[in-house]
């Protein structure tokens, strides 16, 4: 639909936004689109009404599609297509479920850290530089709580080998910088680099076939080093930033300090890590604390 296409097109040029986030919103429209007959006069409760009711969705899906249509007709009223949004005298509440993240045990981030502890001389050459690359990767969505895309996307020219510090390419290509602090995983990381350094690819995390490593590829890896140190199966690589970021602020890290590491553009989003490590010390407090015995 035309309408699709120049709106796809105006958030290209003007918002700055990952094809990630521009694919929510063609899938959105198009959902959209195929219920609604009159895209310039809607029904929207009645599609709200569609969402919930036969399709089941949850509220904070629902959440998403309203606001993807909020911009839409925003756009169309900039282009003045309409004079007024259907949204201007519609207010919609939902229920606000909070989930906590969900992290990882100390014990077990240690047993996937104990998988790379090992002898690499009986290995392979085809075995050792599978091995190289994945300690260096799974040390690294440790130390620095990353996103899986954020490590996929690292190149050769994004590590500052004399400030022990790798350029991050975040969501909305916003960009950061991070400094490896733990010696152990900077040492990783040079052993990946030096095995690199004649590769025609710069990607630092590759696959077997020197092609740019994937988010699934990463996935694959996680879950190997997962069984491997039986830990959580249901686990995924996302418990390791969750894992990181609480324990920032448990040590006593400051929140805007932990949202700047992490990426997030909004403090509201590092709050609820705030929420864990809470939890934490109320559930040590009562398990361990000498006075709840006398």
């Amino acid at each position: 639909m035309e309408y699709l296409t120049n709106f796809r097109n105006y958030l290209q040029t003007t918002k700055n936004l990952s094809p990630k986030t521009l694919n929510a919103y063609t899938i959105d429209l198009n959902q959209f689109f195929k219920f609604e007959q009159d895209i310039l006069q809607p029904d929207i409760c009645a599609f709200i009404s569609y969402l919930h009711l036969d399709l089941g969705l949850k509220d904070s899906s629902i959440r998403r599609k309203i606001i993807t249509l909020k911009i839409f007709y925003e756009y169309l009223i900039n282009r003045d297509l309409i004079a007024i949004s259907p949204f201007a005298k519609l207010k919609f509440k939902f229920k606000q479920e909070q989930r906590l993240p969900k992290t990882l045990s100390i014990a077990e981030v240690s047993r996937i850290l104990d998988c790379f502890n090992k002898d690499m001389d009986s290995l392979s050459p085809f075995a050792t530089r599978m091995f190289i690359r994945d300690s260096a990767l799974m040390d690294l969505l440790i130390s620095t709580g990353i996103r899986i895309g954020e490590a996929a996307a690292i190149t050769l020219d994004d590590i500052i080998t004399s400030e022990h510090t790798l350029l991050i390419h975040g969501k909305g290509r916003k960009q950061r910088l991070l400094y490896i602090s733990s010696p152990i995983t900077w040492n990783r990381l040079k052993a990946l680099i030096k095995e690199r350094k004649n590769s025609k690819n710069y990607h630092l995390f590759v696959n077997r076939y020197d092609q740019p490593l994937s988010i699934n590829g990463i996935e694959n890896i996680y879950k190997k080093y997962v069984t491997l140190a039986n830990v959580n199966p249901k686990s995924t690589p996302h418990y390791l930033r969750h894992t990181f970021a609480t324990n920032l602020l448990a040590n006593g890290a400051d929140l805007r300090s932990v949202q700047e590491i992490l990426g997030h553009s909004s403090v509201a989003t590092t709050q609820i890590y705030t929420e864990v490590t809470a939890n934490r010390k109320k559930q040590v407090l009562r398990k361990f604390n000498y006075r709840n015995k006398l």
